[in-house]
C-alpha cells in the first residue's frame, strides 16, 4: 500500500480522485470505482503498488503494437482493477475486482521488475492485461528507472487517463495502444460504463505529449460493426492523430457477460479495413486472425510487403533503418 499521487481533500473526510477521467468522490472507508484505491482516514491509498498479478514476457506484437520493436519481446506487467466495466472483458478475473475484496498479488520493486525485464532479454516493458492507469504510481516508478535503462514504456489502456498524470509520465511512456471501443455514446455508457467524448479528447492527449499510439477496436457483430461508425472511427484517427496512426480492427470472441453474440465474421474485419484504407490511413490491421494476411505490413507507398506476420511472430521483415528497401519511403514506428 502506498500513498497515492492525484487527489486533493474535499472536506469531511472525503477526498477526489483525480487519477482518472471519473474524478471519483470518496468518502473515508471507501474505494473508487476501481475498486483499489481507498480513502483512509482522509489520505488515499494505492492498495495495488507492487502488487503484480501477472507478469510474463510476451511478444510486442501481443500487445497489440505493430510499429514498436518489431519482433522484440515486452516484459508485461498488471496490478488487479480496471476503471471500465466492459461487459465482454477477456481479463475479467484480474480486472474486475469486487467491491472492498482483498488485494491478490506477489509484491515486487519497480528495480526488479526493471531488473527481469533485463534479464530476459527484453526491449520495453508493458503495463497491461488490466488498466495500467490505476497502478499508476507503480508504473510510473518502473517506468523512470526502465527509460534510464534503455528499455521502452507501453501502455496497453482503455485511455481514460486525465492529463495531469499523463503529462507527469509523458517523458518516460513511449508508446500506447490504446482501446476505442466504438464511436457512440450509448455503447460507452451501456456496455463500457464511461463517455466517449472524455476519451477521445484523453487520445488527442497522448498524441499533444508525444506518445506514440496504435488504436484498436475490437469488432463486436451488431454493436459497433457498422460502416457509418467505422468511417467515423476512421475520420477521428486521420484528422485527429494522422494517417500513420496503425488501426487494428480484431475479431470478438463471447466471453464474460457478452455471450450472446458471435464471433466476427472475416467479411467484416475485411470491410473495416477497407474503410480505414479509404479515409486514408497508410497502417490498417486484421487482429485475432492469424494467416488471413491481414497482419502484415506493406509500404504504403508502393505496396511492398515490408512486415510478414502469423500471428505474433514476424516470418520476415524487409524494413531497414526504417524505410522501404524498394522505393524508400519512411516507416512510421519505433525502432522500425
Amino acid at each position: 500500500m502506498k500513498e497515492a499521487m492525484f487527489y486533493q481533500q474535499e472536506g469531511g473526510g472525503a477526498v477526489r480522485c483525480s487519477l482518472c477521467r471519473f474524478r471519483c468522490l470518496i468518502t473515508d472507508g471507501n474505494r473508487g470505482i476501481c475498486n483499489v484505491r481507498e480513502n483512509r482516514g482522509g489520505a488515499l491509498y494505492s492498495l495495488v503498488y507492487g502488487a503484480l498479478c501477472a507478469q510474463q514476457v510476451d511478444p510486442i506484437e501481443k500487445k497489440p503494437l505493430f510499429h514498436v520493436l518489431p519482433g522484440s519481446k515486452s516484459y508485461s506487467i498488471a496490478t488487479m482493477g480496471c476503471n471500465f466495466r466492459c461487459h465482454h472483458c477477456q481479463n475479467y478475473t484480474i480486472s474486475q475486482v469486487a467491491k472492498n475484496s482483498a488485494i491478490q498479488g506477489i509484491h515486487r520493486s519497480p528495480q526488479e521488475v526493471v531488473n527481469q525485464a533485463l534479464a530476459s532479454h527484453c526491449r520495453s516493458i508493458a503495463y497491461t492485461y488490466t488498466e495500467p492507469t490505476i497502478f499508476f504510481e507503480f508504473a510510473y516508478d518502473t517506468a523512470r528507472l526502465a527509460a534510464n535503462a534503455g528499455l521502452t514504456n507501453i501502455f496497453v489502456t482503455n485511455g481514460y487517463i486525465s492529463k495531469e498524470p499523463l503529462a507527469l509520465i509523458a517523458p518516460y511512456l513511449h508508446a500506447a495502444n490504446i482501446d476505442l471501443k466504438g464511436f457512440s455514446e450509448q455503447l460507452y455508457r451501456d456496455v463500457i460504463h464511461a463517455e466517449l467524448s472524455q476519451l477521445l479528447d484523453s487520445i488527442v492527449e497522448y498524441r499533444n505529449q508525444g506518445i506514440w499510439i496504435e488504436i484498436t477496436t475490437l469488432l463486436i457483430p451488431g454493436l459497433n460493426d457498422s460502416p457509418e461508425e467505422l468511417r467515423e472511427i476512421a475520420a477521428f484517427i486521420a484528422t485527429h492523430l494522422g494517417v500513420d496512426t496503425p488501426w487494428h480492427l480484431s475479431q470478438f470472441h463471447p466471453t464474460y457477460l457478452m455471450l450472446d453474440r458471435p464471433p466476427t465474421p472475416l467479411a467484416s474485419l475485411r470491410r473495416g479495413v477497407e474503410i480505414g484504407l479509404a479515409a486514408g490511413l497508410r497502417y490498417v490491421y486484421e487482429g485475432n486472425v492469424p494467416g488471413e494476411g491481414g497482419e502484415n505490413t506493406h509500404c504504403p507507398s508502393c505496396a511492398t510487403l515490408l512486415i510478414q506476420r502469423y500471428g505474433y511472430a514476424i516470418v520476415m521483415n524487409k524494413i531497414r533503418n526504417g524505410a522501404c528497401p524498394a522505393c524508400g519511403a519512411e516507416i512510421a514506428g519505433i525502432g522500425m
